[in-house]
């Protein structure tokens, strides 16, 4: 078996040959056909997050260890199982997505669904062996999710950009007829926004960017609205919507895009943080509470939030986001392209 391997944090990847993997347990090992490459991946690459103010969070601090193979939204088709592992022989074959974001499988947290906010994550690609393989190992047959009828290229993304897209969108209470909805970022998250916002029934989607192709992009892909948010007219446009948006979900987390989506809600707006770009806000508490503003961080989604959204898919909804696959082993050329912001929608790994 052949993986794609952080050896070194700031390195490229190398390619390393293993045996392959012999599930035990209740165990199942999927053959990768489809691995998608995520911005997160760069911060797993690189060994850190920028928290602002010259602060760096160390991944080897988290107990992140190398070697990684990174890889998340991995997609593949079950080739092995292990004897605890209740699947049929039937199984064998089958094209699955696997959901990434694991817990420790036992504390509250993770019982009552929510293993992607567990203290302990063990998540697929981070804290365990991922996709940039040709083969990874799943704990347990629960995380296999049914993409049958779904292009596998883009079936891939719906682990990552799109679940987390569609958790955070949960988290933004507005009136889907009337309120605005600002979208921070149009790189591959922020398109899957816009689409499943549109999936939804949000009538009102503005969109800010600094990249004009991508701010055409995102027009065509269904936009009511996009602004530079440097040009210095673009938060008073922002703010003279109904005296502000509802909710602006931030697919970027810089700074600048924090500060900027805060100002351009309305008075008992809310503000979701969803990108690790990096930085830092500063805020006045007394005009927290009278504006009334909700300020909340949203990390990718839950099991049950991507079994919803594959369901969304699946029922025509949402139009397919631009995707373009890559072969495996062309990983450290994606992984730079992506670095460079040379890349409109999403990078797909292919074997």
């Amino acid at each position: 078996m052949r993986s794609y391997v952080v050896r070194c944090f700031c390195e490229p990847v190398e390619a390393v040959d293993a045996p392959d993997p012999v599930p035990t347990g209740t165990e199942v090992v999927v053959e990768v056909t489809r691995c998608g490459v995520c911005h997160s991946d760069l911060h797993l690459q690189e060994g850190f997050y920028e928290l602002g103010g010259g602060r760096r969070l160390s991944l080897a601090d988290r107990g992140v260890q190398l070697p990684l193979v990174m890889g998340h939204e991995v997609l593949g088709r079950v080739v092995a199982k292990g004897p605890g592992a209740a699947l049929g022989d039937d199984a064998i074959g089958r094209d699955v997505l696997v959901y990434p974001w694991l817990g420790c499988g036992k504390c509250e947290i993770c019982r009552r669904g929510e293993e992607n906010c567990c203290p302990t994550s063990t998540s697929i690609g981070v804290f365990r062996p991922g996709g940039y393989a040709d083969k990874c190992v799943v704990p347990h047959p629960r995380y296999l999710v049914d993409v049958s009828g779904i292009d596998p290229t883009l079936a891939a993304t719906y682990a990552c950009s799109g679940l987390t897209a569609y958790s955070a969108l949960r988290k933004a209470p507005v009136d889907r007829d009337r309120d605005w909805l600002l979208i921070l970022g149009a790189g591959g998250v922020g398109l899957s926004g816009l689409q499943i916002a549109r999936a939804l029934g949000h009538k009102r989607i503005a969109l800010a960017d600094i990249d004009p192709a991508k701010r055409e992009l995102a027009l065509a892909e269904g936009a009511h609205l996009v602004v530079d948010p440097r040009d210095p007219g673009a938060l008073a446009e922002m703010q003279a919507l109904q005296g502000g948006v509802a909710a602006a979900i931030d697919f970027v987390g810089a700074g600048e895009t924090a500060n900027f989506g805060i100002a351009a809600i309305r008075k008992a707006g809310t503000y979701v943080a969803v990108g690790l770009f990096g930085g830092d806000i500063q805020l006045s508490v007394p005009l927290l509470v009278l504006r009334a503003i909700t300020l909340r961080g949203s990390y990718v989604g839950n099991l049950g939030e991507l079994r919803e959204l594959i369901a969304l898919v699946k029922s025509g909804r949402v139009p397919p986001l631009p995707v373009e696959a890559v072969p495996m082993a062309q990983v450290n050329e994606a992984l730079d392209r992506l670095r460079a912001g040379k890349v409109s929608g999403r990078l797909v790994l292919a074997r």
